[in-house]
């Protein structure tokens, strides 16, 4: 984790795991701040035309990854926005320059048994279409700390927390963070 408070647009980019709530946190950290709201995954439905679901099943995942990639790079002309990232954002070493120059990046922290809680049972989540989807969220989450580390500016550690209490913390973070544009 990035310890030097750097310069940066007024964005918020949350980055972590799915399940951990990157997008529940968004949608309240945007309201108590007036930022606008930016959900990366919309996005990529919007310009594939298709469910994530789909992409992944008719196009594969590195398809999945490239428009990503370009929906990200085109973080750095957002201003006063709350970005929701998908969980794999970090896996590109172009995408972590994109989020890093978009704005503070804050990796949202949860572990194991939190995420299969909230993720078990989940059909719109196509890298847990597996045999066993503990063992594929243990193995992706030991790849990704690292790269979510690296990434972040801030980590919150979500598993004991609510949406409305990350929020509020990194409201306050966020504030202290570019001051005034607050």
């Amino acid at each position: 984790m990035s310890t030097a408070r750097r310069q940066t647009p007024p964005n918020v980019i949350l980055i972590g795991f799915m399940g951990t709530g990157k997008s529940t946190v968004a949608r309240q950290l945007s309201r108590m701040l007036g930022f606008a709201l930016v959900d990366t995954d919309a996005q990529i439905v919007e310009r594939a035309g298709k469910p994530i679901t789909r992409i992944f099943a008719e196009d594969g995942e590195a398809a999945f990854r490239e428009i990503e990639a370009a929906v990200l790079g085109e973080l750095a002309r957002a201003e006063r926005a709350v970005v929701s990232t998908g969980g794999g954002a970090v896996t590109r070493a172009g995408n972590v320059e994109a989020l890093r120059a978009a704005g503070m990046v804050v990796w949202l922290d949860a572990g194991v048994e939190v995420i299969m809680e909230r993720v078990s049972g989940n059909s719109e989540r196509p890298l847990l279409q597996t045999a066993d989807p503990r063992a594929t969220v243990e193995g992706l989450l030991a790849e990704r700390a690292p790269l979510y580390r690296e990434a972040a500016d801030e980590r919150v550690e979500v598993d004991e927390l609510s949406g409305d209490e990350v929020a509020y913390g990194l409201a306050e973070s966020v504030r202290l963070w570019f001051g005034e544009v607050c």
